[in-house]
């Protein structure tokens, strides 16, 4: 990754936070475009409505990595309202800004997000949320 990237971009794909797999997580979510060919999957454990661990796997580009590696950082011990109104715009913004070409990791990551919490009310609830469905993207083709 060169040019367009912010130092912030850079440092979460070069040194992501919370990568790996939660053995036994109390939800799992993954979203994907198989068009461009990011995918993410997040676990996440929950102890009183707040999320105490979060992990990722994310095959994809750099921005994808960065995204996901931001959105857990800043959803960690956070009450699941909280981490639900996490939005994409958050995530890029605190990244210090994506190219255009490279929001839909943001979005990705965002619906990673929300696809873990809908596993977790899932299992725990019998309901998942209300609505959620991840945002199909038109099969065209993402620069990577």
């Amino acid at each position: 990754m060169a040019g367009p990237y912010s130092e912030k971009v850079m440092d979460h794909f070069m040194h992501p936070r919370n990568v790996g797999v939660i053995e036994n997580p109390d939800g799992i979510g993954q979203v994907g475009n198989p068009v461009c060919g990011d995918i993410m999957k997040m676990y996440i454990n929950v102890k009183d409505n707040v999320i105490t661990d979060i992990k990722f796997q994310t095959f994809g580009c750099g921005a994808a990595i960065s995204t996901s590696s931001m959105a857990t950082e800043m959803i960690k011990g956070k009450s699941l309202n909280d981490a639900l109104a996490l939005t994409n715009k958050a995530v890029a913004e605190a990244l210090g800004g994506l190219p255009a070409v490279k929001m839909h990791c943001s979005v990705l990551a965002e619906e990673a997000v929300k696809s873990a919490i809908d596993d977790y009310l899932k299992k725990t609830t019998g309901t998942g949320l209300p609505g959620f469905k991840p945002h199909e993207e038109p099969l065209e083709k993402h620069e990577h």
